[in-house]
């Protein structure tokens, strides 16, 4: 189980990154909007304004992703079920959450979701 303290300082990760991660959401939002206001002179200028937003539509929708799980995180730490595996109910060890604050099962579990993703998408 984890400390109080470690609690806090996971907590404290996940705020820090869902402020980021806002702000950028604003700001692309912003320049998209921008973009689509502007006046293309010619075909190159279209393709290359329309890769650009491709991506960043694709980098939005990764970072939306990442937000909605960092809101669960966060309000499993509400809850006082933060840190346990979704699928096996174990604590997930304290170097997953380091590297992924927001991690919803062990490792262990994990790798068994990926692996039925993967047979769901072939």
């Amino acid at each position: 189980m984890l400390t109080k303290d470690e609690l806090k300082d996971f907590e404290t990760k996940l705020m820090t990154r869902k402020e980021k991660i806002e702000a950028n959401l604003d700001k692309t939002s912003t320049e998209l909007d921008d973009i689509r206001e502007l006046e293309l002179n010619d075909e190159a200028d279209f393709a290359s304004i329309s890769t650009n937003t491709a991506i960043d539509n694709a980098i939005l929708e990764q970072q939306r992703h990442e937000l909605s799980e960092i809101d669960l995180a966060l309000d499993k730490i509400k809850k006082g079920i933060y840190g346990i595996c979704e699928m096996c109910e174990e604590p997930i060890g304290k170097a997953r959450l380091q590297v992924k604050n927001f991690a919803r099962y062990c490792i262990v579990c994990r790798e068994i979701v990926e692996k039925n993703k993967a047979k769901d998408n072939q």
